[in-house]
């Protein structure tokens, strides 16, 4: 007697669990009109899988089908290495250093100076200056990254400024010497609960509008609501709603 196992019904799957809406990309930015930004990010039901979306785009793009193709300026005198996808209108500058895979959008400029490494999308209209450099990460949109700064395993929403010597850190350091790869996973405290990110490395999500003062440090972990006003300060971190003050 031959045996065919019968498939689950939908009812015998267990529900899938909703995500806060405060950890929703939605939450951060409006992603529409971003062109790959907005293909990326439609196959993130939370910002912890942002990166993993882009890795997903830049190693497989054939397969992801989310990428456009290259067509933009680069200067000579830019040091490019590995798969760099530099679509029409965005320039890269003599000087620049991109080790990819990384995509550079539509409008966007990076500066003589600029480092921008590995499993990166910067979106449309970004402007990346000299001494400024980023790694696994997503600009998504009209950001200013103009000066000497760091951004790393983050999300920086439409029309953030990230201010001279402004840096994110991505590595649980408190529980004895560093090692690589990293064991530790970076959690969120929102409500009391704290949430894993499932990485153990993980930087910040800035949402739309904010400024980054000048000498800024924020922890792993933090979450930024879109709106949200900081003063000058030195160190950063935890769950800000949209529209917060800090002083």
């Amino acid at each position: 007697m031959s045996y065919s196992p019968v498939p689950p019904t939908s009812a015998a799957r267990p529900a899938p669990q909703p995500v806060d809406e405060r950890l929703t990309p939605a939450y951060y930015l409006q992603a529409a009109g971003l062109g790959p930004v907005e293909r990326v990010l439609r196959c993130c039901p939370s910002v912890f899988d942002i990166k993993g979306a882009i890795a997903l785009a830049l190693d497989v793009p054939e397969a992801a089908g989310l990428l456009p193709t290259s067509g933009g300026l680069i200067e000579d005198g830019a040091d490019l290495h590995g798969r760099v996808i530099v679509q029409e209108g965005a320039r890269i500058e003599a000087g620049a250093r991109i080790v990819g895979p990384v995509l550079i959008c539509s409008g966007s400029v990076i500066s003589s100076g600029a480092l921008v490494r590995d499993h990166t999308i910067i979106g449309p209209n970004c402007h990346v200056g000299f001494g400024a450099e980023i790694t696994r990460s997503l600009l998504a949109g009209g950001c200013l990254m103009k000066h000497p700064s760091f951004v790393g395993d983050s999300v920086i929403g439409t029309g953030v400024n990230v201010g001279a010597f402004t840096t994110t850190t991505a590595l649980r350091c408190d529980g004895g010497p560093v090692t690589e790869p990293a064991t530790e996973q970076i959690t969120v405290t929102l409500d009391g609960r704290r949430i894993s990110t499932g990485q153990t490395k993980f930087g910040a999500v800035i949402g739309t509008g904010v400024a980054l003062p000048a000498g800024t440090v924020l922890a792993p972990g933090t979450l930024i609501g879109p709106g949200t006003v900081i003063y000058p300060r030195t160190l950063l971190g935890g769950v800000l709603p949209t529209g917060s003050r800090v002083r």
